[in-house]
């Protein structure tokens, strides 16, 4: 009952089957993680929180987190962790249409400064100035953002004919609101260049 069994008896028995999956002498790929990272992983990960000031803790770290990595793929061009309203190859076209030519819209804030400025002086001929200075501005703004509506619907309609354009117009104009230096994602190409 508890003698040692034999070579021969060894060599005659079946051997335990292996399980189907994984070679064990084979290579897992990854390094084996230390003792305690792999049980704070399976304590944050496996444990639900265990009430609602926990839950809420949690909840506003992910989306911290989530935030921060849009904000880095704003700032890189990150593809993959753009919001969604910046995503896709439309977005993307858009975006360089948008920043490979000068639009007036761009420079209304300091515009509108200069305008302020003249505007409060005493004198009646600067605020004349100042009053037609307003109306040119606007319509040069309006004329260039009819002109650039037309020319992206073209080419967004050449490029991507199965494609969504719903909202692609909207967003150029947005974007040649701000000034180049400030648009989030930051400009992907250089003025002159064309877009991609």
């Amino acid at each position: 009952m508890f003698r040692s069994r034999s070579k021969e008896d060894n060599a005659t028995e079946p051997l335990e089957e292996q399980p189907q999956g994984r070679d064990p002498q084979a290579p897992k790929g990854r390094p084996t993680p230390k003792r305690s990272e792999a049980e704070a992983l399976r304590r944050a990960v496996v444990k639900p929180p265990t009430n609602r000031k926990e839950a809420a803790r949690r909840t506003r770290e992910a989306r911290r987190a989530a935030l921060t990595k849009q904000r880095e793929a704003l700032l890189s061009g990150d593809e993959r962790h753009l919001p969604a309203r910046d995503r896709g190859p439309v977005r993307r076209f858009a975006r360089d249409f948008v920043d490979a030519k000068w639009h007036v819209a761009e420079y209304f804030l300091p515009i509108a400064v200069l305008i302020l400025v003249l505007s409060m002086l005493p004198s009646l001929q600067a605020r004349n100035i100042a009053l037609l200075l307003w109306l040119a501005v606007i319509l040069m703004i309006v004329a260039d953002s009819i002109l650039l509506t037309r020319r992206l619907k073209k080419e967004l309609r050449a490029r991507f004919p199965d494609e969504s354009l719903r909202g692609a117009s909207a967003y150029a104009l947005m974007r040649t609101m701000q000034m180049r230096r400030m648009r989030l994602p930051r400009p992907g190409i250089k003025r002159g260049e064309s877009p991609r």
